[in-house]
């Protein structure tokens, strides 16, 4: 009896360049999230939000993206991954923009409720791809490294970038930021992310629990 082939282990340049689009996606995502935080005061205080707003406007985001997260995971068993994902950079994408254009607090926690949803699917999926690109999970932690870093750029570079931002073009460039960097995501994705065709299974969804 033999065994199922196995797809060929891909070159180091190869997997970065597979990896490329994943890792623009997840900057996007994580940028998008902390480049806001040292303006938040000041885009409540123009929208004539008050602290409860405040404290939604980083809960709503927090509260989606913990939801969707398994949810986009689920639905990776069933569907096309790399499209799933371009599905959530632009559900990201969008929604920052709306957030960018909202004139009231109550809107600006809507859309960043739904850019929750986004960022959820962008966390699930590249981990989830990363592991279909790389074999060896030897190899996996190896480029996990990567995103790590990725992360931690995002991170510390968010809130600086924020402030500058703020200062200089206004708050609502905070969310508009986002929209030429996603754009590059999803062409690089297109070009680069190859996935393994995964055999098709018959599911059956649970729908009551």
């Amino acid at each position: 009896m033999t065994s199922p082939a196995t797809p060929p282990q891909m070159s180091h340049r190869q997997v970065l360049e597979a990896l490329s689009g994943l890792l623009l996606g997840m900057f996007v995502s994580m940028i998008a999230g902390t480049v806001v935080s040292t303006s938040l005061p000041v885009i409540v205080h123009e929208l004539g939000g008050d602290q409860t707003a405040f404290t939604w406007v980083i809960t709503s985001t927090l509260l989606t993206t913990a939801i969707s997260t398994p949810i986009w995971g689920k639905l990776a068993d069933l569907f096309n991954r790399k499209l799933l994902i371009q599905i959530a950079l632009v559900i990201f994408v969008a929604s920052s923009a709306v957030a960018g254009f909202s004139d009231s607090a109550t809107g600006l926690i809507a859309a960043r409720a739904v850019q929750g949803i986004g960022a959820g699917g962008l966390a699930a999926l590249s981990q989830i791809i990363m592991a279909d690109i790389i074999i060896s999970p030897h190899e996996r932690g190896r480029y996990a490294g990567l995103f790590g870093a990725v992360m931690a750029l995002a991170t510390v570079g968010g809130p600086l970038l924020g402030g500058l931002i703020t200062d200089s073009m206004g708050w609502r460039w905070n969310f508009f930021v986002a929209v030429p960097f996603a754009i590059a995501a999803l062409i690089m994705l297109q070009i680069t992310l190859h996935l393994p065709r995964h055999p098709k299974r018959r599911v059956h969804i649970d729908y009551l629990g």
